[in-house]
């Protein structure tokens, strides 16, 4: 667990730019690898549970789409705790970086417990509001109350990684992200079919990967603490002000969540055939979401330290860099996921209309991954630089934009690829708030 930051480089020469790409991609290699293989955790379920049937693979689709809800409006467990870390780490505050990451730690125990029990007892209504299919609402909330069991241990994950993200170490979650997956696709398979278990199988060895996960991650942060002579205790203050960190990151990702929610029970007033391609389709945009946001991730501890350290100068040089190889990313993955989808869009369903309607949806959605490159890593900038009141504003006036989109489409009948066309128009608007606000220096908030 590196706690030494890199010496500092100055951005003037070509040498220097490149001193620059080399900390971007030291931590944002081992951060692709390990953001890549978390939605591995959906998509394996998604293809085990795909040759169970079309209403399982719709079931599953609205279990996922709530448990997402619920994870990503707590993703400030990570993304907080790693601007707090790297701000005070580069203020040369050590022992106050593991102190709020300990915090960090405390409150999403706290959160996972509360979350877990809500999700085991509205588990049947919370599926219903996808679909009245009473078939896929069975299947539906099967998964949803085995799966909540993992949440305390997932909300655990975020908030350790947050914290090692911090101290500049991405190499740690990777690791463990690479065992949790490869411990999931067996459980996974072997439960599901090998058991006979169906989709409570497939939730079951989620539950027990994210187990294993969090205790290792858990345990090395602790450690850490510990040669520092921190201990791991609850602390009201820390965890006040752990929440009030992260109530303009919950603001900012529920902005986000009523637009991933909205797509979702459009897609599913489109029929079962529509909610089942679109579960295909967006456990493979949240795999490039994920990739993409590598860069994203970099620049939240990047930017946090070197902005705790004052080098302004430094950060503006760097975010430069770091759009630059956001889109050339976004150009890369949207061409390789498109290309290459008659090899795997097979994988998921053996069903000819879901391989047609995903095929069809997939081009929209390699037209618009190089626009989300550039916002995912301003986003990132933002985060890092601590200027979460702005994004949560600016989520909000996005999801009002695309909302009506969204349900025109719906009401219309207009079809599963319109409404990702519709998505597509909140992700620029999206780009338009986040490319004026870093511009200025407003975000740029200097010290611990």
């Amino acid at each position: 667990m590196p706690v030494a930051p890199p010496p500092t480089p100055d951005p003037g020469t070509r040498a220097d730019r490149r001193g620059l790409d080399r900390e971007i991609f030291a931590l944002a290699v081992p951060a692709f690898a390990t953001l890549v293989s978390e939605p591995l955790l959906i998509i394996v379920d998604t293809a085990v549970v795909g040759h169970l049937g079309t209403s399982s693979l719709a079931g599953l689709g609205a279990a996922a789409s709530v448990l997402g809800v619920v994870v990503s409006l707590s993703i400030f467990l990570a993304y907080g705790t790693t601007a707090t870390v790297a701000r005070r780490l580069g203020a040369g505050d050590l022992r106050g970086a593991l102190s709020g990451g300990l915090d960090g730690l405390s409150l999403a125990l706290l959160i996972g417990a509360v979350g877990a029990g809500g999700l085991v007892l509205l588990a049947g209504r919370l599926v219903g509001l996808y679909s009245d299919d009473p078939t896929v609402v069975a299947q539906g909330t099967t998964y949803l109350r085995v799966v909540a069991l993992a949440l305390p241990s997932i909300l655990v994950v975020l908030a350790a990684t947050g914290v090692l993200r911090g101290l500049q170490d991405t190499r740690t979650p990777l690791y463990v992200a690479v065992a949790t997956n490869v411990v999931n696709m067996g459980l996974s398979i072997g439960l599901v079919h090998g058991a006979g278990l169906g989709i409570v199988g497939a939730a079951t060895g989620t539950v027990l990967a994210q187990t294993a996960g969090a205790l290792y991650l858990a345990r090395t942060v602790l450690r850490g603490a510990h040669r520092q002579g921190v201990r791991w205790r609850w602390h009201p203050a820390g965890v006040l002000a752990a929440v009030r960190t992260g109530v303009w990151l919950v603001l900012r990702t529920a902005g986000m969540q009523a637009t991933i929610l909205t797509t979702t029970v459009v897609a599913a007033s489109l029929g079962v055939l529509s909610l089942a391609s679109h579960q295909v389709v967006n456990s493979l945009w949240v795999l490039l979401a994920f990739a993409l946001d590598a860069i994203a991730i970099a620049a939240q501890a990047i930017v946090g330290r070197y902005l705790g350290a004052g080098q302004v100068a430094l950060v503006r040089s760097l975010m430069g860099r770091m759009v630059m190889w956001g889109v050339l990313a976004g150009v890369l993955f949207g061409a390789v996921v498109w290309a290459s989808s008659p090899l795997y869009v097979p994988l998921f369903s053996p069903d000819p209309e879901v391989q047609r309607l995903v095929g069809e949806v997939l081009l929209v959605v390699a037209l618009i991954t190089p626009l989300s490159g550039v916002v995912f890593v301003l986003d990132g900038v933002l985060i890092g630089a601590g200027d979460a009141r702005y994004l949560g504003l600016a989520s909000l006036v996005t999801t009002v934009v695309y909302v009506p989109l969204a349900l025109l489409v719906g009401w219309s009948g207009a079809g599963l690829v319109w409404l990702w066309a519709a998505y597509s128009v909140w992700m620029l608007a999206r780009a338009v708030t986040l490319v004026l606000r870093s511009r200025g220096t407003r975000w740029m908030r200097v010290g611990a």
